[in-house]
């Protein structure tokens, strides 16, 4: 059996005792796929972890940066109460639409706003809007850009929330300082961001699965 295979069958194996998806997950699944959306969401176990970060911290607002087909923020939007309030950032048109009949079948439709646009024109209009802090926030957008979104991040939150970073590991290519990517050189200048910042506590963990080997970033905020 090969290494990754024994990856899938573990994560197959906490999905059905840990993590077990109902029918508007799958669905979730079968419709992004449908429509050929990356295979970039996050696995059940990761959503079930998500979730219970959400609920772990009480939140009642959620910012997510990269909504894809919805699946991440079903998860999240499970987790809030039903006066709680999720937006999700998303830069393609055609994944907001998948992702907001997603939502809709989920029954989540009136806790969750998709916005479609660049993060980094939605986040200045979201913070214009002078927004409760959000509880947590979930980042999982386009790489290069994690730096910026680390900082609209702190604007965003106060002292309790917390701030993960997805997809932090890039295969082990994060540990190497010469790997001109842009997707690792934002990913390195976010951690270094993180490490140095007075108001972030944090620590990041290496993850194997079916998404292959990666893993994530999770930041408290200090104040």
């Amino acid at each position: 059996m090969s290494e990754s295979q024994l990856w899938d069958d573990v994560d197959d194996y906490f999905t059905t005792h840990l993590a077990r998806e109902d029918e508007a997950l799958l669905a979730a699944v079968r419709d992004s796929e449908a429509a050929e959306l990356p295979h970039a969401a996050v696995t059940a176990p990761q959503g079930k972890f998500l979730q219970l970060l959400a609920q772990i911290q009480g939140a009642r607002t959620v910012l997510e940066l990269g909504t894809l087909g919805g699946y991440s923020t079903i998860w999240l939007a499970r987790a809030l109460p039903v006066d709680g309030r999720l937006v999700s950032l998303e830069y393609s048109p055609k994944h907001a639409e998948v992702a907001v009949r997603n939502l809709a079948r989920a029954g989540l439709d009136k806790i969750v706003e998709v916005r479609v646009g660049p993060a980094l024109e939605s986040l200045p209009r979201l913070a214009d809007e002078n927004p409760p802090p959000f509880d947590l926030v979930f980042i999982d957008a386009d790489k290069a850009n994690n730096p910026h979104y680390v900082e609209w991040a702190l604007k965003l939150t106060s002292a309790g929330s917390l701030i993960v970073v997805d997809n932090v590991v890039r295969n082990g290519r994060v540990a190497d300082q010469a790997n001109p990517a842009p997707d690792v050189q934002g990913t390195r200048t976010a951690i270094e961001l993180i490490g140095r910042h007075p108001r972030l506590s944090a620590t990041a963990i290496q993850t194997v699965g079916s998404k292959g080997y990666d893993g994530f970033a999770l930041a408290r905020v200090l104040e």
